[in-house]
């Protein structure tokens, strides 16, 4: 009895485990395209279409990574335990996880300031600056189509 107790207040720490910095990136951009509310296609389509490009996957590695991505997010109680992960990175990936957070923000066709405080927190917690935060969303933007 009491260890199912302790079981059931014990904090799940997916941050105290190893994640690869790929799959935490999936989540966090899981995370974008939830934090308004509604998850569709087009934001899954963009995060997979993200992986191949950003991680040079194959379409059977980023769906896996995907929905590896969308089952840690469920679960997912801050965005601290995919950022810890994901600053093993270099700067120049972590600057393109950042657009690569904004394309699925944008790829409903519509900015929400919850969606930009989302990106604006991640961004802090992987310690890239304003200045390359900001030219993350606007290459984000031109890719897009001036969407939104």
């Amino acid at each position: 009895m009491m260890d199912a107790l302790k079981r059931m207040f014990s904090p799940k720490t997916p941050a105290l485990r190893a994640m690869d910095p790929q799959v935490a990136a999936a989540a966090l951009m899981v995370e974008a395209a939830l934090v308004d509310g509604v998850y569709v296609n087009i934001e899954s389509d963009m995060i997979a279409e993200i992986l191949l490009e950003a991680f040079g996957f194959d379409a059977d590695r980023a769906d896996a990574v995907l929905a590896e991505g969308e089952a840690l997010a469920e679960e997912a109680v801050d965005s601290y335990q995919f950022t810890r992960h994901v600053k093993k990175l270099a700067m120049s990936e972590r600057v393109s996880i950042i657009e690569g957070l904004y394309r699925v923000a944008l790829a409903d066709g519509e900015k929400s300031p919850i969606e930009e405080a989302y990106i604006r927190q991640v961004a802090s917690l992987l310690y890239v600056d304003d200045v390359s935060r900001a030219g993350a969303r606007q290459r984000a933007e031109a890719r897009i189509g001036g969407a939104a």
